[in-house]
């Protein structure tokens, strides 16, 4: 069987799956999310491993965590904290992996690609922080993480100017805003579009990353 095929079928897999789980969300059937949620992140990182002859550490380390947060929202109301951690982690992951793309930046380079994710970050703790109770610090760390992600993504876009750089940084903007609706969803006003806004929004975001990784190591 040739790469090609290989990377289609698991493609085709990853797509059937996606689309599965966004269903399953979208007429809130716990029992199909509780299937198919958790094939997200083992149907994409089976694309990732056809598509690559060195799979990436970080990257694979990153799908990891994502899974695992995958599996601890399943239940938000008893595994919240781990779920977060487990995407916390993924985060750093990723954090590590598109810092390796990055040539030596200045301070003052690196602070004026993170004012747009500081400030979202900030205007999405000004309206959520009265409900967050023992959480706070959490979200805080949460909040820096991402923020950092984003910021990281931004540079090496501003650095490289290629499609792989392009893919990275919506793919990591496009997961800040699945988490930022997270957060509007837990501690603001929950709303059912927000689960399917979340879920889609997770869902594209992740396989731009894995797709501008395979671009950028072929």
């Amino acid at each position: 069987m040739s790469k090609q095929t290989k990377v289609a079928i698991a493609s085709i897999l990853f797509l059937i799956v996606s689309i599965a789980d966004v269903y399953a969300v979208i007429i809130q059937n716990k029992f199909l999310e509780t299937i198919f949620k958790p094939l997200l992140m083992t149907t994409l990182v089976v694309v990732y491993l056809v598509s690559v002859k060195k799979p990436n550490f970080w990257l694979i380390s990153a799908l990891f965590f994502s899974f695992w947060g995958d599996v601890f929202l399943l239940d938000k109301t008893n595994y919240f904290v781990f779920g977060l951690a487990s995407f916390l982690v993924a985060h750093i992951m990723y954090i590590k992996m598109t810092s390796q793309f990055l040539e030596k930046k200045g301070l003052s380079q690196i602070l004026k690609s993170a004012i747009i994710f500081v400030i979202l970050f900030a205007g999405i703790l000004f309206l959520i922080k009265d409900n967050l109770g023992e959480m706070l610090i959490p979200v805080i760390v949460y909040g820096i993480a991402i923020s950092a992600f984003g910021t990281c993504a931004l540079l090496y876009y501003q650095q490289s100017k290629s499609t792989a750089s392009l893919w990275l940084l919506l793919g990591a903007i496009l997961f800040i805003a699945s988490d930022s609706l997270i957060a509007l969803n837990n501690f603001y006003t929950p709303k059912h579009f927000f689960d399917i806004s979340i879920i889609v929004l997770y869902i594209v975001s992740q396989y731009l990353i894995c797709k501008s990784v395979i671009a950028i190591q072929e």
